[in-house]
């Protein structure tokens, strides 16, 4: 078996909590790590049910220097196709109470996640950053 403990890094971009409103998370620092997964945690929506018109969008923004932030592309992605930035559309039942990963391969220092509500939703949440490849890691002995 091999050691993963030792060569991740798990930081808490938002910690558990039901979101109404739109926001954005600026400032994740990948500094350290040659790999990065974002998990976006949702739970059930208690607003008015999902749909075209209450939904969440996710978009997600690189930089190299936490200043100058650009759309992320397809090619900073890990299996999956992303248009504008949007990375995550959550507009259906279904689509709530699910786990979703984002492999990010960009190469930037930083990220910046922004989740834009529409209409009346309230849904838990919880967005985590793996650090991976670490480039300083214990001696395992």
């Amino acid at each position: 078996m091999k050691d993963l403990y030792n060569n991740i890094n798990v930081e808490s971009v938002l910690d558990e909590i039901a979101v109404t409103a739109t926001a954005t998370h600026t400032d994740i620092d990948l500094e350290g790590a040659n790999s990065a997964c974002l998990l976006v945690g949702t739970g059930l929506d208690a607003g008015s049910g999902l749909s075209g018109s209450h939904k969440f969008v996710f978009t997600l923004y690189d930089s190299p220097n936490g200043d100058d932030y650009t759309l992320v592309e397809t090619a900073d992605m890990i299996s999956l196709t992303v248009a504008s930035g949007v990375v995550i559309t959550i507009d259906a039942v279904g689509e709530d109470n699910t786990l979703y990963k984002l492999g990010y391969i960009g190469g930037k220092r930083y990220l910046q996640l922004v989740y834009t509500v529409t209409g009346t939703v309230s849904m838990p949440m919880s967005v985590k950053l793996i650090k991976g490849h670490l480039r300083d890691v214990p001696e395992i002995s």
